[in-house]
């Protein structure tokens, strides 16, 4: 009796190891894993469909998405999804599809009342295509492997450029604009269009000086791609809070003053590194940023990009904007 007790157990222990072994031979070499940079492409109906809208700044192209797909465990794919608005969103399981050679996951909406988003999509020649369903919309999806913006040498610094002007001429002007410069300072009094630098830049340290009223909410996009919030978070530290890269790096602290008080941001971004130091304290500390975030120009991590500067949360006021450019 307890030899073919112990010949059961060893047999279930080879399926048990079998099992195993198949699933992680078939998931942990997928081609899937790794970071991709989507776009989104939506017809005009579509937009008019959703209440959404392309304003100028952004690619013609289409919306930036960015996805990150990694194995947790032996067999399952799971991972997070950023789309033209809102914060990276977890990913339960991204499943596959054998028969179809086709990838499919499914994910909540953020900030719209609307039923779960299916993604579908194939992987050819290392490139993504397919679709995403939002809200009964069909919209067609293409994606690349992120760049690792790895650099070999450190940065050589250039002159510091003063990005405020009392034209504003460093800046091209959206149509729904409100900012303004008045005595010197760049004021956003009110909700309106998002400014952004006519140079656009790879490399750089940006040093800014700024103040918001009680309860305002803006952002300083770095590459016109990662967001540094600024927002009245109230004492929190987390990562959609003053000092973070949205949704993706909190501040060691909360270093913000009260509101209506001046504050200061040193920024460096070397590749995908970057280091805040707010108000004189380093919240940050050269942390490699994964992805693009919400409300991003585009998707291209690998070429140079604008600053833009949030202007449809709320009113903000800039009173230094200094960025100095690498030469390398």
């Amino acid at each position: 009796m307890k030899k073919i007790r112990n010949l059961i157990l060893s047999l279930a222990f080879v399926l048990i190891s079998v099992f195993v072994c198949n699933a992680q031979r078939v998931e942990s070499d997928s081609p899937l894993i790794g970071s991709w940079n989507l776009t989104i492409m939506m017809e005009q109906d579509q937009l008019d469909n959703l209440g959404l809208f392309r304003h100028g700044l952004m690619s013609s192209s289409g919306f930036p998405g960015w996805l990150k797909v990694k194995l947790s465990g032996f067999s399952t794919l799971v991972g997070y999804y950023v789309g033209y608005e809102g914060s990276a969103r977890p990913i339960a399981e991204v499943h596959y599809d054998a028969d179809n050679d086709k990838y499919h996951f499914t994910i909540p909406p953020q900030w719209m009342d609307i039923d779960d988003i299916y993604f579908e999509f194939a992987l050819k020649d290392d490139k993504l295509e397919g679709f995403k369903m939002l809200d009964g919309n069909k919209l067609k999806i293409t994606g690349v492997r992120a760049p690792s913006l790895e650099r070999k040498e450190p940065p050589v610094w250039g002159n510091p450029i003063n990005l405020l002007t009392e034209n504003m001429d460093r800046w091209i002007i959206p149509e729904n604009n409100k900012f303004k410069m008045v005595d010197g300072i760049l004021v956003n009094p009110e909700k309106g269009g998002n400014l952004i630098t006519n140079q656009k830049f790879d490399d750089f340290k940006l040093s800014v000086e700024f103040r918001y009223p009680e309860g305002s909410n803006s952002g300083i996009y770095l590459r016109g791609r990662y967001e540094v919030q600024i927002e009245d978070s109230r004492g929190r530290a987390d990562d959609v809070s003053i000092g973070g890269i949205y949704g993706f790096i909190a501040p060691a602290v909360n270093a913000a003053k009260k509101p209506g008080e001046w504050q200061t941001y040193e920024i460096t971004l070397v590749g995908r590194h970057v280091t805040i130091v707010h108000n004189g304290i380093e919240v940050i500390s050269n942390r490699p940023i994964p992805g693009i975030t919400g409300g991003s120009l585009d998707s291209n991590e690998g070429n140079p990009g604008p600053i833009m500067i949030q202007g449809d949360h709320g009113p903000v006021e800039f009173h230094k904007f200094v960025i100095t450019p690498a030469l390398n």
